[in-house]
């Protein structure tokens, strides 16, 4: 190629280059290729030899040679060199290079690049040629990949064009106007005058794109919209020519006429008919007739009938549309078309808040979606079934789902398991069937419950205590032999221990008793501290409850001694502590024991942060018996009861701040040394309460009566907010306000905050008062401190003051914190007069 000849003259002259192989000859070639290896060197050869004639500046070939490396572009090979010499074909005079010059800037050119910019001017030549094809070259290319600089350079030409009377310009033109407002809206107005006689065009290439530019005007601009909403009629009659009109080769698909005209007008209409009266009742007849005149036997029809459902369910129809929208979605579900039956899951999942009735219908065709091998079709008809349950059909939509999730792939159990437990929850007709439902859940798929499903059963359970004797004897049933289903276990060791002596008793009068000895009982609980499946939390379950039927067993109590005192040195530290602090239990403490483990009452119901009352502690889920004990009956200058109340959150940690050895007036005295002395400094430690104290009128449950009346006092709304806790980026905020119906009750509001840059999470937060109050903890917003300050943690604190004294409170932290478990103690006394006198 580089050889040079001599001329008549004897002068040194290259030599033209060989002429290159065509368009067709280089596809047929590289399809040859066995390998991509030999495919890529024969794409490079190429390449090098387009290279060479563009540096030759081969005028002749530079058609053929960008139209070859367009090619290779669409392969996925780099064709950027090639995108000046597209310039320079759209800059000839010829046709045939002007289409392979404006197909290569669509292809190889975009906005961000600058080289897009030279083709401005040529672009506005080709607008104004007298040749409507070169004309159409430049509006595609411009409508393509014009940028925002271009549109408002070209849109006076394309405004032009758009009011001509050549239609195919028009159609162009209109395509054109549609990027010309994506780029720039604020040249939308200049269009308007032109969109007044788009409709009345006959041809259908303008009409769609039309429709398209009218489509696009309204969902930019609301004055838009109500500008168009006079065109509603115009529209329907379009629409309604396209339905009755008979058979036209030139638009007919499937023996539809022109049925991408007919989806683009439904679109525009919904968009022109939503929220609107008067636009959606001058279509509804025309959307009836498109409901019930369009043939479903072809995928065609379908299309149609899916926009004019969308359409009619997105405007104010009339309730005997909607209702024949819902059953042409149910058509669709029997459907052997799996896209044509998740659009209409889809579709119905979208309308089942609005027209609940109407879906309802069609449950067993949706319920039989659940059989389905296509897993996105399985998933739709799983929540569109959940979306269905409600009080009349609540046993036979579980049943199904129940059978749904024992049958269906893992990925489904966890979603499927906390729809069917917040529909249990919404709809149970009964407790026993609540509980035997989650219970069926559990043993289905216990593995892949939420983390909150245990400690709502155990609440569940509480709460229902006629059938306390009946839970424990199924739940003792479901996990003999088998404890794969962790939080089963934990439910069923949680439940046996609280009602053991209701288990042995064979009292259970809804199924046949069992007779189950002392003996058999620890077996199994003993059975699930070594099983390797259980978990440190089960485990922890398990032996706490071994440790409360020490005081519901009469004949095991040496033998719950012996379990005990052997997890005292177990590797598990959570176990380890748990033992030791029950050893200390049995040895220097035993006339408390009956009092510690006595039976959980009540548990309240706060619905804004699922089950009240469960705090994590000591890596078990249990409602907290200290907070919610309601004061002894008589006057007790030391009891049990109110020694208690200072147990919470000082077990088994060292006080940041050291407290003096102080005097033990009681055995509840003695049991503070046993668990970390809490009580506040500058006060006597375990100050008797005084006689008079636990006579005060209360409900049964601590601080219940709030309930009735507003809680909190207006006129206390002043109190002043205190920082109660300032560390390591942790910042604690007090607010207070007063009980509208008790004055001595302090409403306390936490808000804890996060200044670092990274979260703090499984965040508990714990305090303790004085024996002369009494403290009730709600549940946290949430267990995650976000950092950087963008989100607060919440949690309510209830402190009952009957003798008006200065508050004082002890309160722990604990949380983890880049990797670290974080724990703290810290001392607040400095509540403002307000808040307790």
């Amino acid at each position: 190629r580089n050889c040079q000849t001599l001329n008549t003259y004897g002068m040194l002259t290259p030599s033209r280059m060989p002429a290159p192989i065509r368009l067709r000859e280089l596809i047929r070639t590289i399809r040859t290729a066995r390998t991509q290896a030999e495919e890529r060197e024969m794409i490079q050869k190429e390449c090098a030899a387009i290279r060479s004639s563009f540096r030759e500046e081969d005028n002749t070939y530079r058609c053929r040679n960008v139209a070859k490396l367009l090619y290779m572009h669409m392969l996925g090979y780099p064709a950027h060199f090639g995108q000046l010499e597209c310039l320079k074909l759209i800059a000839s005079q010829k046709f045939t290079d002007k289409r392979i010059g404006y197909l290569g800037a669509m292809l190889l050119l975009d906005e961000r690049q600058d080289v897009h910019l030279l083709m401005t001017n040529c672009i506005k030549n080709d607008l104004n040629h007298s040749t409507q094809f070169v004309q159409g070259l430049a509006l595609c290319t411009l409508g393509c990949m014009g940028s925002s600089e271009m549109c408002r350079d070209l849109a006076g030409e394309v405004e032009k064009l758009l009011k001509t009377s050549n239609s195919y310009l028009r159609k162009k033109a209109a395509l054109c106007a549609v990027h010309v407002i994506r780029k720039v809206p604020e040249l939308m107005e200049m269009f308007l005058p032109a969109t007044k006689n788009l409709l009345n065009e006959k041809n259908h290439g303008v009409l769609h794109t039309s429709v398209v530019l009218l489509t696009e005007m309204c969902e930019r601009s609301p004055d838009m919209l109500a500008h168009f909403r006079k065109l509603v009629p115009q529209l329907v009659r379009i629409l309604k020519n396209l339905i009755m009109s008979g058979y036209s080769p030139e638009h007919d698909v499937s023996g539809i006429s022109d049925p991408f005209l007919q989806v683009r007008i439904l679109r525009l209409l919904r968009i022109l008919g939503r929220n609107d009266d008067d636009s959606s009742e001058a279509m509804n007849d025309i959307l009836a007739q498109v409901a019930t005149n369009t043939e479903t036997s072809k995928n065609v029809g379908n299309a149609i009938l899916y926009e004019t459902v969308l359409t009619i369910m997105d405007i104010k129809s009339e309730s005997g549309l909607r209702v024949l929208a819902i059953n042409i979605l149910g058509r669709f579900l029997l459907n052997n078309d799996k896209n044509i039956r998740y659009v209409a899951l889809t579709s119905l999942l979208k309308t089942v808040q609005t027209d609940h009735n109407a879906v309802q219908r069609h449950r067993s065709t949706i319920v039989d979606c659940l059989k389905d091998l296509d897993v996105s079709i399985k998933r739709r008809a799983m929540e569109l079934s959940f979306a269905l349950v409600n009080g009349n059909n609540v046993r036979g939509m579980m049943k199904e789902l129940l059978y749904f999730l024992d049958s269906c792939e893992p990925e489904f159990k966890a979603d499927c398991a906390s729809g069917i437990f917040l529909a249990a929850e919404k709809y149970a007709p009964s407790k026993r069937w609540h509980i035997d439902t989650i219970m069926r859940v559990l043993t289905t798929a216990g593995s892949y419950v939420r983390d909150d499903a245990v400690p709502n059963l155990i609440q569940l359970i509480t709460n229902s205590v006629e059938i306390h004797a009946y839970t424990v004897q199924r739940l003792y049933k479901a996990i003999l032999g088998d404890y794969s289903q962790q939080p089963l276990v934990q439910v069923a060791a949680w439940c046996i221990g609280e009602y053991g002596d209701l288990l042995i008793s064979g009292q259970c009068e809804e199924e046949e008793p069992i007779q189950v000895t002392e003996d058999e009982v620890l077996d199994i609980l003993e059975s699930v501290l070594i099983s390797n499946m259980s978990t440190s939390v089960t485990r922890g379950y398990a032996l706490t409850a071994i440790m409360k039927l020490s005081t519901r067993f009469t004949c095991a109590v040496n033998r719950i001694k012996k379990v005990v005192s052997i997890y005292g040195s177990s590797i598990d530290v959570e176990l380890q502590q748990r033992a030791v602090e029950y050893n200390a239990l049995f040895k220097k403490y035993d006339h408390m024991r009956s009092a510690l483990l006595e039976r959980m009452p009540v548990m309240e119901k706060v619905t804004t942060n699922g089950p009240t009352e469960i705090v994590q502690t000591n890596g078990e889920t249990e409602p907290a018996p200290l907070e919610t004990k309601p004061p002894p009956s008589g006057p007790q200058p030391s009891s049990q009861a109110n020694d208690l109340l200072d147990l919470l959150g000082g077990n088994d940690i060292t006080p940041v701040i050291p407290t003096a050895p102080t005097s033990k007036p009681s055995a509840g005295g003695e049991l503070l040394d046993l668990l970390g002395d809490i009580s506040l400094t500058g006060a006597p430690a375990v100050a008797p309460a005084p006689a008079s104290v636990p006579q005060i009128s209360q409900p049964p449950f601590l601080l219940d009566g709030l309930s009735s009346q507003p809680l909190f006092n207006d006129i206390t709304s002043g109190i002043p907010s205190i920082t109660a806790y300032s560390k390591n980026g942790l910042k604690i905020e007090f607010t207070f306000e007063r009980s509208n119906t008790n004055p001595s009750v302090t409403v306390i509001t936490i808000q804890a905050s996060n200044s670092t840059e990274l979260d703090m999470t499984d965040f508990v937060f714990q305090a303790a008062v004085p024996k002369t109050f009494q403290l009730q903890l709600l549940s946290p917003s949430s267990s995650i401190v976000p950092a950087f300050n963008t989100g607060t943690i919440t949690q309510v604190i209830k402190v009952l003051n009957p003798q008006k004294q200065q508050l004082r409170m002890r309160i722990k932290l604990t949380y983890n914190h880049k990797g670290s478990a974080m724990q703290d103690l810290a001392e607040v006394n400095n509540f403002p007069p307000q808040s307790w006198q």
